[in-house]
Formats: C-alpha cells, sequence, structure tokens
C-alpha cells in the first residue's frame, strides 16, 4: 500500500496548473447515457473515482474512449446492453447513483443498488429517490438495489421542492427532468458550480433549462438529446487544496486556472487569515505574509457557502495559527477524523460533535498519520509541509481519488514529498 513522505522544507514558490473537477466530470459522465450520440469531455481529471465511473458506464455497454493522456472522456450510449448498476462497482463510489436518473429517463426503467463511499456520514439517498418519486417513477428498494419503472410514457413533469439542499440530489434529479414530459421546478435546488457545469453541458445537448446557477431550476423536457462537446470546470477543491500549500509554508504560488468566483468564501477566509490573494492573467496567485496567521472561525456551508470539502485542509492550516480558530461542520456528520491525527503532529484539537476548536501552536512536527477519506489525507499532507521533521501518511489509496499526481505537482514548488511503494 502507497504512502506519502513529507518533510518541512520551508516556503513554496511556483506555479500549479488546476486540472478539471472530479465532482464535475463524476456529474457530467452519466450525462451520455441520456443521448444516443456522442458526448466528449475536455480537462478531465485522471483520476481513480473517473475510472470507477468509466468501468460502471462500460459495464452498461456505453462505449469510453479515454484520449489525450486521459484528458479527453469520448463516450456514445447509442447500444446499451443493460440498465442494470451493479453492486461491485457502485459500491466503490457515491456518485454512482447519478446513472439512475438519466437511465430511468431514456429507458423507462433502471437497477442501480444502492452506493457506497467515504465514511463521512451516512449520506443518504433519499432525496434522489423522492425526486424522481415526484416525476412518476415506481420505486422498490429489496436486496439492496433501487429498482426503478417510469409510469407509461416516461417520467412526467413536476414541481419539487428539496426539503435540504442537497447536491447529489440536485444533479440526479436535473439529469433525469431533461427527457420528463412536460416542464418540471427543482426548488432549493443545490448552486454549486458543478451543477452550474452540468447545466451547460446539457444545454449543449439540446436541453432547456432556466434558472441556471440559481436555487431553482425549470427544465422543460425534450423528446432526446444530442451530442456536445464539454470542457469541464475547474476544480475548486483541488483549487482551495493548493492555494493553502504556500498558506501554510510561506511563499508565493500561482496557481493556473484559478478562478475566485469559485472559492470566494474560502478566500475571504484566507484574506482574514492575513493571506494575499491576488488575481491574475493566469489565474490566482497566494502568497504568505510575513509573521504567523491569524485565527479565524470557519462555518461549512452549501455554496457560495464555504466548502464542506475544504474544511480538512483549513484545519490543517489554523493548527499554527495565533489565536483559537472554531470550525463549524454543518453539512456532513462524523467529517473530523482527522483531528486525531493532527493532535498526533502536536496541534491543539478539541472536537465537540459537530464543532472543533483550534488553538494554534509554533510549529507542528512530523509523525507517522493515517488518513481517514480523500480530503483528510490531502490535510495531512499539508500539515506536514509545515511541521519540523518527517511526516508518514498512510493509506493515500483515499487521496488519488481526487488529487491528480499531488507529489509532482508539490515537489515542483520546493515542496520535498516523496510517493512511497510497498511491494508484495
Amino acid at each position: 500500500m502507497d504512502r506519502i513522505v513529507v518533510t518541512g522544507n520551508g516556503p513554496l514558490n511556483g506555479e500549479i496548473a488546476i486540472s478539471g473537477a472530479k465532482n464535475a466530470c463524476l456529474t457530467l459522465m452519466p450525462a451520455t447515457l441520456l443521448s444516443d450520440q456522442p458526448l466528449t469531455l475536455t480537462n478531465a481529471p485522471r483520476l481513480s473515482d473517473i475510472k470507477t465511473m468509466t468501468e460502471l458506464l462500460r459495464s452498461l455497454g456505453v462505449e469510453v474512449s479515454s484520449l489525450q493522456g486521459g484528458q479527453v472522456l469520448a463516450m456514445s450510449s447509442h447500444d446499451l446492453t443493460t440498465t442494470r448498476a451493479d453492486y461491485e462497482i457502485v459500491r466503490k463510489m457515491r456518485a454512482s447513483i447519478l446513472v439512475l436518473g438519466p437511465l430511468l429517463a431514456r429507458y423507462g426503467h433502471a437497477e442501480v443498488s444502492l452506493p457506497g463511499g467515504c465514511a463521512i456520514g451516512a449520506r443518504p439517498v433519499d432525496l434522489h429517490l423522492k425526486a424522481l418519486e415526484a416525476m412518476g417513477a415506481e420505486l422498490d428498494l429489496r436486496d439492496g438495489y433501487v429498482h426503478a419503472k417510469a409510469p407509461t410514457g416516461g417520467l412526467q413533469g413536476a414541481v419539487f421542492e428539496f426539503p435540504i439542499v442537497s447536491v447529489g440530489a440536485t444533479e440526479n434529479a436535473l439529469l433525469a427532468a431533461t427527457l420528463a414530459r412536460g416542464t418540471t421546478v427543482l426548488k432549493n435546488a443545490a448552486r454549486e458550480p458543478e451543477i452550474v457545469d452540468l447545466a451547460h453541458c446539457l444545454i449543449r445537448m439540446g436541453a432547456r433549462i432556466e434558472g441556471v446557477g440559481t436555487s431553482t431550476l425549470t427544465i422543460e423536457g425534450v423528446d432526446s438529446l444530442s451530442g456536445a462537446t464539454h470542457p469541464v470546470v475547474t476544480d475548486r477543491i483541488e483549487l482551495g487544496t493548493y492555494m493553502l500549500a504556500p498558506a501554510i509554508t510561506g511563499g508565493s504560488v500561482e496557481l493556473l486556472g484559478g478562478r475566485r468566483d469559485l472559492v470566494a468564501a474560502f478566500c475571504d477566509k484566507l484574506e482574514a487569515a492575513d493571506i494575499e490573494v491576488t488575481e491574475t492573467e493566469r489565474g490566482l496567485r497566494v502568497s504568505r505574509k510575513n509573521g504567523r496567521l491569524r485565527a479565524v472561525d470557519v462555518v461549512t456551508e452549501p455554496f457560495p457557502g464555504f466548502p464542506t470539502d475544504l474544511q480538512a485542509q483549513m484545519m490543517a492550516m489554523l493548527c499554527t495559527a495565533e489565536g483559537t480558530s472554531r470550525l463549524e461542520e454543518k453539512i456532513f456528520e462524523n467529517r473530523f477524523m482527522h483531528a486525531p491525527e493532527l493532535i498526533r503532529m502536536g496541534a491543539r484539537i478539541d472536537v465537540q460533535g459537530g464543532r472543533a476548536s483550534v488553538t494554534g501552536v509554533e510549529r507542528l512536527r512530523g509523525a507517522p498519520v493515517m488518513a481517514t477519506d480523500l480530503r483528510a489525507s490531502v490535510s495531512l499532507i499539508l500539515a506536514g509541509l509545515a511541521a519540523e521533521g518527517e511526516t508518514v501518511v498512510n493509506r493515500v489509496y483515499h487521496l488519488d481519488r481526487g488529487y491528480e499526481r499531488v507529489e509532482d505537482k508539490l515537489g515542483a514548488c520546493g515542496a520535498k514529498i516523496e510517493r512511497i511503494s510497498d511491494k508484495g
């Protein structure tokens, strides 16, 4: 099993190219199921989760070609062989549930295993199912599968209000509504950039969608969708993660392809901590001012609020800030599992339910630590960059689900970081 070894090596300087968004690409790929014409995605990230979605789509009979080293995905769903998504693939990743809406909308039936994914809370799929039921779907949960059937004539347009904001459920409902008969109105819909990107791709395919970027989406169903070529939006979570690297270590790094509008609330917190964020012609530049960082309070919220997927990384930075910071996790329960590992490195963290207080120390100390989920793994790497001595991050298979060549990108800016593969 691979490990990442990080040795604190002072300030980072240079540039890092930000990849296409994992969460956007995983949402865009199932859109191919809505059409018998080709869908091509450019700027695709090269990650294990993308490979898993590729495996799932191929199991359904989708033709998927990985071109230009994996940065272009060419897909065609002109001749599916099955509408059953098996447990052995679906269990690997929560985003697999996103094939349910497209299969049901185009073919009128589907069997999709209930998904697995990261251990960061229950994360149920009930809102996905309720939205589809509002469109007339008949659902039967048995033997670990969702057995779904559309009414005669296909899914019907409906008005559905999400009781809480749900990114995945909004995506599944939006995908399904494009081929539903009549008009669908999704209220209290999530507004994340990945959903905006999905809507733009669907519009390129011929979907009729209004209210993109707002909490109310209105979709006028069409008889069929065409093919399209669509660039995957910049990964705002990778962007925010690498913005924290010079923030933690000092130095100045330019994030190529970065956009402030993708991470505005996050940028506000960095600046409150005394970090400079400036827009450049090629992206964003992050620079650490002299002296210790200031403590800041963080509350995770749906977009455009502070992203839950940057909470662990932000905690790592605040471990050395002057004063006491308070972080409140309002999206997922059980998402402070990185805290005990940071404490092993000398951090002063107190967790009480969904709240954590972090009192900054002068310097972290390197230690062997264990990644518990995707974002926790990279938070430990960031902490290692600022720690005295060597930090060994174990179980980094989580990391490869969401970060492409992390050791190369950080190493090019002066980080002392390497991956060690245990053989046998």
